[in-house]
């Protein structure tokens, strides 16, 4: 492994455990992720497009409560890791594609976690309940400990399928490789759009939305 896949295990353990446990410092947003992840590696063009594809789908995430949702942060990472060195567009499907199986791994991983936690809350009930202080903090420490153990294995698990991809013969249909980026963008768009109205609601607001877009569209295309 190189001194920069190292790097990316790091990383990648800070970004999962920024989703929940520690900090929540925005760092677990796909395009912070995976644009540092990109400067790691020396491709922060790579890095930054496939954060902001994952972006959108991220933006269909409320993450309120007891939620489940996949771990875009890690998935950025992995994509990144796989982006990185591909020639231009060709690779950022693929890459894409990497960091949204990972991201949902993530999401079943940090249901076995809370359920670990949930059980072992419930091993120590009574003391828990009784504001034993040191039970409260042995059961917080066990649970950061699940979850850095957690976004270790996530993290290396997606830099191994990472290279696993970067090991495959080489696209030769140009053609396939670009359609597989435009339906992963296309994707990421509905998802965003589907969180974005769901966040607005269906009031007067949307009018606004729609107004926006509609503005952003033409200034786009003018420039």
């Amino acid at each position: 492994m190189t001194p920069e896949w190292g790097w990316l295990v790091v990383w990648g353990a800070i970004v999962s455990l920024d989703l929940v446990s520690v900090g929540q410092f925005m760092l677990a947003r796909p395009l912070v992720a995976g644009t540092v992840a990109g400067v790691i590696l020396g491709d922060p063009l790579a890095g930054g497009t496939v954060g902001a594809i994952l972006e959108l789908f991220a933006l269909d995430v409320l993450p309120i409560g007891g939620v489940r949702y996949p771990d875009y942060g890690v998935g950025a990472v992995a994509a990144a890791a796989t982006a990185a060195g591909a020639p231009g567009a060709l690779g950022t499907g693929i890459a894409v594609c990497t960091g949204l199986v990972v991201a949902y791994v993530g999401e079943w991983v940090m249901l076995v976690v809370r359920q670990a936690n949930t059980a072992d809350v419930r091993r120590h009930r009574e003391a828990l309940d009784a504001g034993h202080p040191p039970t409260i903090a042995a059961v917080h420490v066990r649970g950061l400990g699940r979850d850095l153990v957690r976004s270790v294995v996530l993290t290396v698990g997606g830099l191994a399928l990472a290279a696993a991809v970067h090991r495959w013969p080489p696209v030769d249909e140009v053609r396939g490789a670009v359609l597989v980026g435009i339906v992963v963008i296309g994707a990421g768009l509905g998802a965003a759009t589907a969180g974005v109205l769901r966040a607005v609601g269906q009031t007067v607001t949307v009018r606004w939305f729609g107004l926006g877009l509609i503005v952003g569209v033409i200034w786009t295309f003018s420039q």
